[in-house]
């Protein structure tokens, strides 16, 4: 019996020790196929590279230079979530130089897409015709704040 119990820990132990070395050769894999894609123009992996420095996951070092390169190659072609990470990125100074009327731009980019977020940010979103006083500048800071971090998270989880 103690034969058989200790056959089956050894398998057990195998298995276990394959299972970490495959899903770690997949990672590696995955992160590779990522890399090839977006050194290839492909906007989705460009945007992923970005928000894996931005977060620092993924094996990469948390890095808001080497975020700011990947996510203005992936806003150069159109990818929104890249546009207002970079808008965000701008307003803050975050891994690039301060520049509010770059932001804007960034957030006008995306608006223009129809995202209302943005509309928001530029105080263009149906609240703001209907009268109502809202601090626009506090509402775009706090969005500055929040929207790199959350919004990279979304672009991690894209398939």
């Amino acid at each position: 019996m103690l034969k058989i119990l200790n056959w089956m820990l050894l398998i057990f132990s195998l298995v276990l020790v394959n299972d970490v070395y495959a899903n770690e050769s997949n990672t590696s894999t995955s992160e590779n196929t990522i890399m090839q894609l977006a050194e290839q123009g492909n906007s989705l992996a460009q945007a992923k590279i970005g928000a894996m420095y931005l977060l620092g996951k993924e094996g990469k070092e948390q890095d808001d230079k080497k975020a700011a390169e990947w996510m203005l190659k992936a806003a150069n072609q159109g990818f929104l979530e890249a546009q207002v990470i970079v808008a965000a990125m701008y307003d803050r100074g975050m891994g690039m130089e301060m520049d509010v009327h770059k932001a804007t731009a960034w957030y006008e980019k995306a608006a223009a897409q129809g995202h209302k977020p943005s509309l928001a940010i530029l105080g263009r979103n149906e609240i703001a015709k209907g009268g109502i006083a809202f601090d626009y500048k506090r509402i775009r800071l706090g969005a500055a704040k929040q929207i790199p971090a959350e919004y990279a998270k979304q672009i991690l989880r894209k398939k």
